[in-house]
């Protein structure tokens, strides 16, 4: 037999192009500038909480390190921002947009999108 187009699903996420780098940064970006939002409307309900001082109650604190969450086009990174609270109560920030990119839905709309934005 001569050569076949059939690939070994273990090696699938090793090989790259450059179609599916650009799409996997695209997805990246779109998914980080997304969490980014969800974090402002989040902390938006803590706009009213102030410390003693008078300063915001609930923060932002950095992010957590990136971790890949597994989409169609293979993983991709992202980095999770963290809150804090001054006054002592615990306040953690979970992104429901990233529960839902786990399936493959976020991932169709994230393609549909960057193909009509670079048409």
């Amino acid at each position: 037999m001569g050569t076949t187009n059939i690939v070994d699903s273990a090696r699938r996420d090793a090989m790259t192009d450059a179609l599916t780098e650009l799409l996997k940064t695209g997805a990246q970006q779109l998914i980080a500038t997304a969490v980014e939002a969800e974090l402002v409307s989040y902390l938006a309900q803590f706009t009213g909480l102030r410390t003693d001082v008078g300063h915001a109650a609930v923060v932002r604190n950095g992010h957590h390190p990136a971790r890949p969450f597994q989409t169609g086009i293979g993983p991709v990174s992202v980095r999770i921002p963290k809150v804090r609270s001054k006054d002592g109560t615990p306040v953690t920030f979970r992104s429901a947009l990233l529960r839902i990119a786990l399936g493959t839905l976020i991932l169709f709309m994230i393609i549909g999108f960057l193909v009509l934005r670079a048409s």
